[in-house]
């Protein structure tokens, strides 16, 4: 466990982290960071951002992201590294996951030893390294949906102080919602690939430097965003009963989104000292990705009957298909001395981070029903480039995917960041060696700057109220604490107490009018904890209780309507007015909101091959009350503000949440005979932070409780080959169970949501030498 930034026991590390070790994640058969929406790790909370699964939203702590962190300039609260490396977009992080050492669950804040976004917590990915030892393990596998896997890890032996590892993996499963339109692609379905190679050189027994390349293509469509109820009346959470649909109301154009990345590691280790270690991480990042978003605004579930030849309506305009283009490349630097002087153990460090992100958008309303009653797209039959309204001279940084339809939003950002940090943990001679007193600081410059060119189908309007794209140019210091003592109160027993803080970075909000810049929001607790084991090592018992100030919440307000005066101006428009769709700006919170929460795991092993585990968090989260600052406009003509603070909703976290998951293993005949079985609830959960303006109308997703199980039989012999073969069985959501895991309420339609996935299933094989 990594944690420290050094190998260290779990047990013996002074902060509430949950590890997933490689035989829970081959148990609930999780191929990418998506298959942790289950709830498995209870107080982190995985979803897809508005069904985009290649696109993914991190909470931890109910701390993470209340708004749309898909945007170049802004960023999330939970940071995402592998092998040391930040990975910057949340885009992409729902790629392919190699041969894993582990998967460990930081709960936040982590802001002293990982930095910047990380007040939520980290999710850290360690793999595994070359070994230095022949060693090959291939996987095969399929199962329902049409879904298949392939996996292969080959290790290679030393040779002239070289060692290779290389792992590729292909893995693929039609949709799980049927589109009815024929020769687009069905919803909800995926096909990943990737392959990645280290060669690690030791040319002396105290210097080892590892190179890795990866390279992941993913190919993934939406999810359906079904419509739960006809007509706009409320409807209770509880009461809210739908089926989850395995075909769409309407077929519609759909197509994969494609998302590519790729990247460059060179990890350095020097053993100075015999208690001092150098260490230099450097990386270089690449990523692209498409949207072809159909399943939602353009998903037909919004329409009751179908007008063959007639436009499909909702909201008064027609549905939409919803396409955009998504680059970044990052690369970063960090130094790490790790070392131990007497009692003292420490860490400093440096990093320095770049980022360049650019993209645009394209969301079309020209959709109507063919002679069928299918819903189709119509292009425009003019090759328009820029945007539908004719504002001219602004240049694409991204190419549009639809070439005939106008560029409905674009911008550029840049980050640079650097941070210098140090932890020190002292041992004093007291009470023979069992008090641990740690402190903590590190020091952030975070500069970003930006254009925004297009937004809602205009060029924005600047301050001298004309057409023209806008820039901005912000820098933040910050410096983030932490203190923690902890006490071996006996041998398997320790209690500590901790005080740390973190934040997330500021940025502008690209679908906003004038690009204004909002500042970094920030997060500071308490923690007090119980880590233990007893009866000689058959039970582990760990609580953690936390309690704390979240401060300059990030948070989203629609512009309502607005229209255009003869100069350009942005004004209020009287009665009827021109609606200027998606349109947002983030402002921060005036007022402080709180988090508190408890996080207890139970492991027992009562009998040789028996492991049962369970775990419960409760989390609170109350966000700052805030004025919507944008003008209302009044019937009786004008605008006005309403001064009224409106509460905020956490969201993605559940207040109560818990797991669960039995393991056992028994010899069978000379082979290995294992079952597993593992289920997680939650009592549902806020899908947006901004409540609606009839305020009651704003849902909650429901509760429910989703199980798996794998049985597998191993340490089958291959005569004469010396391989071993495993043969087993995987099941996903075992009873099928369906609940709306995101749900949100629209003006004029009624409430939508997105379903949990239905039961998928397979078998495996996998071939050991």
């Amino acid at each position: 466990m990594t944690a420290q930034k050094r190998e260290e026991n779990l047990q013996k590390t002074p902060i509430s982290i949950s590890v997933l070790k490689p035989t829970d994640i081959a148990n609930r058969h999780i191929q990418s960071l998506l298959d942790l929406q289950d709830g498995s790790i209870p107080s982190l909370r995985v979803l897809p951002f508005s069904g985009r699964n290649f696109s993914l939203v991190l909470n931890i702590r109910g701390v993470g992201v209340l708004g749309d962190s898909n945007q170049p300039a802004r960023d999330a609260g939970v940071g995402v590294y592998i092998d040391g490396v930040y990975l910057g977009r949340p885009q992409g992080l729902n790629g392919a996951l190699y041969d894993l050492e582990s998967i460990e669950v930081l709960k936040g804040p982590q802001g002293t030893l990982f930095g910047r976004n990380t007040e939520g917590g980290a999710l850290n990915i360690v793999s595994k390294k070359p070994s230095g030892k022949f060693g090959l393990s291939v996987t095969a596998g399929a199962g329902n949906y049409g879904s298949y896997e392939t996996e292969a890890h080959l290790d290679l032996p030393e040779w002239h102080n070289f060692s290779v590892k290389v792992d590729g993996l292909i893995t693929s499963r039609d949709g799980t919602v049927r589109n009815t339109m024929p020769a687009q692609s069905d919803f909800n379905g995926y096909y990943r690939r990737g392959i990645r190679t280290q060669l690690k050189w030791q040319p002396t027994p105290d210097v080892t430097a590892l190179y890795a390349y990866d390279n992941i293509y993913d190919s993934s469509t939406v999810g359906y965003e079904q419509r739960l109820t006809v007509g706009t009346a409320f409807v209770p959470t509880a009461a809210l009963q739908p089926n989850r649909t395995d075909q769409v109301a309407f077929g519609i154009p759909l197509q994969p989104s494609i998302g590519k990345q790729n990247g460059h590691m060179l990890t350095v280790t020097w053993q100075a000292k015999p208690h001092l270690t150098i260490k230099s991480i450097s990386s270089y990042r690449e990523l692209s990705q498409s949207q072809y978003d159909g399943g939602g605004m353009a998903g037909g579930n919004y329409v009751t009957t179908a007008a063959p030849n007639g436009l499909s309506q909702h909201d008064n305009v027609s549905d939409r298909y919803s396409l955009a283009n998504f680059q970044q490349y990052q690369y970063s630097q960090e130094l790490q001395a790790i070392g131990d002087i007497g009692r003292v153990k420490f860490v400093v460090g440096g990093l320095a981070y770049h980022e360049h992100v650019r993209d645009q958008a394209q969301a079309f309303n020209t959709g109507y029903f063919n002679s069928a009653g299918q819903w189709i797209v119509e292009l425009p039959g003019t090759n328009n480039l820029m945007n539908t309204n004719g504002q001219t001279g602004v240049t694409n940084v991204v190419d549009p995917l639809n070439p005939y339809v106008g560029v409905d939003r674009a911008s550029i950002a840049k980050t640079t960041s650097y941070g210098i940090f140090g932890q020190a943990t002292w041992n004093p001679a007291l009470l023979e060696d069992r008090l641990h007193l740690t402190g903590g600081l590190r020091w952030t410059d975070d500069k970003k700057s930006g254009t925004l060119l297009l937004t809602n189908n205009f060029a924005p309007v600047n301050s001298n109220g004309t057409f023209a794209p806008i820039s901005f140019k912000a820098e933040w210091k910050r410096v983030d604490p932490m203190v923690n003592l902890a006490v071996d109160l006996a041998r398997d027993i320790q209690a500590y107490g901790k005080w740390s803080t973190g934040y997330k970075s500021g940025g502008a909000n690209s679908r906003s009018l004038n690009y204004r810049a909002f500042d970094p929001e920030s997060i500071s607790i308490f923690e007090v904890g119980l880590k233990s084991e007893f009866f000689d090592h058959h039970a582990r018992f760990n609580i953690a209780g936390y309690t704390g100030i979240y401060k300059n919440q990030q948070v989203d307000f629609s512009v309502p309507y607005f229209c255009y005066s003869g100069s350009g101006a942005v004004i209020a428009c009287p009665g009827a007015a021109v609606t200027t769709r998606t349109t947002t700006n983030t402002y921060n919170t005036p007022q402080n909101g709180r988090v508190s929460g408890i996080e207890t795991e139970l492991t027992l092993a009562p009998i040789r091959g028996l492991t049962v585990g369970g775990s419960y968090t409760y989390a609170y989260v109350r966000v700052g009350a805030a004025v919507d600052p944008f003008c209302e406009p009044l019937a009786t003509g004008g605008c006005a503000v309403d001064p009224t603070p409106r509460p905020q909703q956490p969201v993605n976290t559940p207040k109560h949440s818990a797991s669960g998951q039995i393991d056992y293993e028994t010899p069978f005949y000379g082979m290995t005979l294992r079952g597993h079985f593992d289920g997680a609830w939650d009592s549902g959960y806020y899908g947006s932070s901004t409540p609606n303006a009839v305020g009651v109308l704003n849902p909650r997703s429901q509760p429910g409780a989703v199980f798996n199980t794998r049985i597998s039989l191993g340490d089958i012999e291959l005569a004469g080959s010396g391989a071993k073969m495993t043969l087993s069985f995987w099941v996903r959501n075992l009873f099928n169970e369906q609940h709306v895991v995101n749900r949100t309420y629209s003006t004029g339609t009624g409430y939508y949501g997105y379903f949990n996935d239905p039961r998928t299933f397979g078998g495996q094989v996998n071939i050991r030498f």
